[in-house]
């Protein structure tokens, strides 16, 4: 990452951590972040030993829609989550880890913009607000903002991708 946008791996997890508690929905500790934080094959084959046979994992997870995008989205994304790939890819993880794809769907935009998006504006203003004059709060507020404008501007090319798989 350059000099004007850190990575989110450069900052404090309790500040990250503080950022994201005053949201409803995601971020560390919160159910939909649950895989993103240990990543979606482990997740998915650790998480299997808890299955009985026949059960079913449904998660949610970051996934490029296109095989290839633009460079810029690509770069913020490998270092973001490294793990992030294609649904078909996704898909061959899951087999592989012993389930059977059962649905996969792209979630709709607005679980980015309304559920995620537009509720850090006010919570950033507090937070900064909290945090006059920390340049390091300050900061991962601005990392947060260059994300929602890289996801306003590329949205085309990933989003979240809900999979449910059956355990054989």
């Amino acid at each position: 990452m350059n000099d004007d946008n850190k990575s989110i791996h450069e900052f404090d997890f309790e500040l990250i951590c503080e950022y994201f508690s005053s949201l409803e929905r995601q971020g560390p500790g919160s159910p939909e972040a649950t895989i993103y934080n240990i990543g979606f094959e482990r997740g998915i084959n650790e998480w299997r030993r808890f299955l009985k046979t026949g059960g079913h994992l449904a998660v949610s997870e970051a996934s490029w829609f296109t095989e290839e995008r633009p460079a810029e989205i690509d770069a913020y994304w490998k270092d973001a989550y490294p793990e992030i790939d294609t649904i078909a890819h996704k898909v061959k993880q899951m087999q592989k880890a012993g389930y059977i794809p059962r649905a996969v769907f792209v979630l709709p935009e607005n679980c980015w913009t309304e559920h995620f998006y537009v509720p850090q504006v006010s919570a950033q203003e507090l937070f900064l607000k909290k945090h006059a004059g920390n340049k390091t709060a300050a900061d991962l507020v601005e990392n947060q903002r260059h994300e929602a404008r890289l996801y306003s501007e590329y949205k085309e090319y990933y989003g979240y991708v809900f999979y449910i798989g059956k355990k054989i």
